[in-house]
């Protein structure tokens, strides 16, 4: 078994929630959530937010909640071979409910098919959302370029959120 080390960035003013499947292996490494450097995740999101790239941790975490979104995996541990998500089995989800509970999350955005299929079958019922699946932004998803990928999430993930105080 894998066991997810990387807690959950949020807070009480998070609106939306993005959910990759699992931490990859440099991000399980790295410590924080798309570590790898050819992700094309933070290119993505800080596209989205019309700021510029984050580089550290603190810088990202700033920036997603900044912009209040909320960042988590599905799965909480799982046997799984190195970064594949297809390899994933035995799926312990994480506690969803609790972002959502101690936040103002309305929407649920996952980063990719596999998670998107895990939230489906593990998470939903916990949380009563419904989540949009959204072109992973993976490089083995190469079917997508950058340009393409921050189009879509710019359009489905509308950040309309109020003033944080």
């Amino acid at each position: 078994m894998t066991y997810h080390n990387i807690p959950p960035v949020y807070d009480k003013y998070s609106r939306v929630l993005i959910l990759g499947s699992f931490p990859s292996v440099k991000s399980r490494e790295g410590r924080f959530f798309y570590n790898h450097p050819q992700n094309r995740f933070w290119k993505v999101i800080s596209a989205v937010c019309g700021e510029e790239c984050p580089i550290t941790i603190e810088e990202k975490k700033r920036l997603l909640l900044r912009n209040n979104i909320a960042l988590w995996d599905v799965v909480q541990s799982c046997t799984i071979v190195g970064s594949s998500d297809s390899s994933i089995k035995d799926v312990v989800p994480n506690p969803l409910d609790r972002i959502v509970s101690e936040s103002r999350v309305t929407r649920i955005f996952t980063n990719g098919g596999t998670a998107y299929s895990l939230y489906c079958r593990y998470c939903e019922n916990m949380t009563g959302i419904k989540a949009v699946k959204l072109p992973s932004t993976s490089p083995a998803n190469a079917a997508f370029s950058l340009e393409r990928l921050i189009d879509i999430w710019k359009e489905e993930l509308i950040l309309k959120g109020e003033e944080r105080k």
